[in-house]
């Protein structure tokens, strides 16, 4: 199958997920397109995989986001370090320690996305991890809005502070840092796609 073809089909299925998943809410099966939550991200990260060379050097590069997530999470859940007091709903799925593993996943997805679309601005590896950090930053200021709404995850006393996002941009800059030195080919346009997704699906949901 052509790479023009798994792209095609891969975005086909990524607006698929996320239309079907904001006219089911509207329509009230918000409890069910919710639950189901971990079975988008992991259909994010298999269209990456899909359409992208998979190699070992792939499977590292995004292992490092997965694994810095989960342990930064995890310090935030239990510690209140990095991130602030907060906890996890129920709609992420399982936990590990107060952390739904698809947590992990979703920092793999995000950072793998928004490195593809920062290297297309600029090559130079701090420059573009910087940028990169900052596109997933703008990501979570809009994702926290309706996080509590949607039982992902709530800060103690309903208020996100400022050291959520001092430590969003510096977890995510080391995730860049390594991601992109291991990566050096990223597939734009499904990143732009599944990024621009997750932003329209928390965008809409701002206002509706």
């Amino acid at each position: 199958m052509s790479t023009n073809r798994h792209l095609y089909i891969s975005i086909f299925i990524i607006w698929l997920f996320n239309i079907s998943g904001m006219i089911g809410i509207l329509m009230g099966y918000e409890d069910w397109f919710l639950s189901l939550t971990w079975l988008n991200l992991l259909v994010y990260l298999f269209l990456i995989i899909w359409n992208t060379n998979f190699n070992k050097a792939l499977i590292l590069a995004l292992l490092i986001p997965f694994s810095l997530g989960m342990i930064t999470e995890y310090l935030g859940v239990n510690y209140g370090l990095i991130f602030g007091n907060y906890a996890y709903g129920e709609n992420l799925g399982l936990k590990v320690y107060g952390v739904p593993w698809i947590i992990g996943v979703n920092w793999a997805i995000l950072t793998y996305c928004s490195a593809g679309i920062v290297r297309t601005i600029h090559h130079n590896l701090l420059i573009s991890s910087v940028l990169g950090a900052i596109l997933m930053v703008f990501l979570d200021l809009i994702i926290e809005v309706s996080a509590p709404r949607f039982d992902f995850w709530k800060f103690d006393n309903g208020v996100v502070p400022l050291q959520n996002y001092l430590g969003w941009f510096f977890i995510a800059l080391i995730a860049h840092l390594f991601l992109q030195k291991i990566i050096k080919v990223f597939r734009f346009r499904i990143s732009l796609h599944i990024f621009i997704a997750i932003l329209t699906f928390f965008t809409f949901f701002l206002i509706v």
